[in-house]
């Protein structure tokens, strides 16, 4: 028998090509809230050398039925112009950007925490672009769940501030929205 997954929950990128105007984004946003849909993730920026066309970008979840229904009001919004659920159309690629500070003095003990930071940001690939005798600031690109295990990782010795830009999200291959 088959199975039903109209009730599994799942995560989906979803990305929006719209026209750039006043006021879409607030829409966009809208009809979340409106709903009691939840956005885990939202990027959006114009794609076009003349402006005229932004691409939104939202990690969302819920079950398939809420996520084609979301997918279906969004498409009903003027001045959408397409909506592609990245996550289900093929493969993709998602990336976020995120600024994390740790703030570990130099100690007594030889500075552990300072040394460990460094490690563990050479290990993820983190660039140093802020250092004093107190704290780092590292860059780092990747996907949700790498960015998530070096925040972790970094809690025990001296997280202190994370600023992140979000998902940004695109087909592989030729496929376009």
């Amino acid at each position: 028998m088959p199975q039903d997954n109209t009730n599994s929950f799942r995560s989906a990128t979803i990305s929006v090509l719209v026209d750039n105007e006043p006021g879409i984004l607030a829409r966009v946003v809208g009809l979340f809230s409106g709903r009691g849909y939840n956005i885990d993730s939202l990027t959006v920026a114009p794609v076009e050398a003349d402006g005229n066309r932004s691409r939104i970008n939202i990690v969302t979840s819920g079950t398939e039925m809420v996520i084609e229904q979301i997918k279906a009001q969004l498409d009903r919004l003027v001045p959408v112009h397409r909506v592609a659920d990245l996550s289900q159309d093929g493969p993709h690629l998602a990336r976020e950007m995120m600024m994390i500070k740790v703030i570990c003095p130099h100690k007594e003990n030889g500075g552990y925490e300072r040394a460990e930071a460094l490690r563990l940001a050479d290990a993820f690939r983190a660039r140093v672009v802020d250092a004093s005798t107190e704290s780092f600031v590292f860059e780092m690109t990747g996907d949700t769940a790498k960015l998530d295990a070096f925040i972790e990782l970094m809690r025990p010795l001296g997280l202190a501030e994370i600023s992140r830009t979000g998902v940004a999200a695109i087909a592989r291959g030729t496929r376009v929205i």
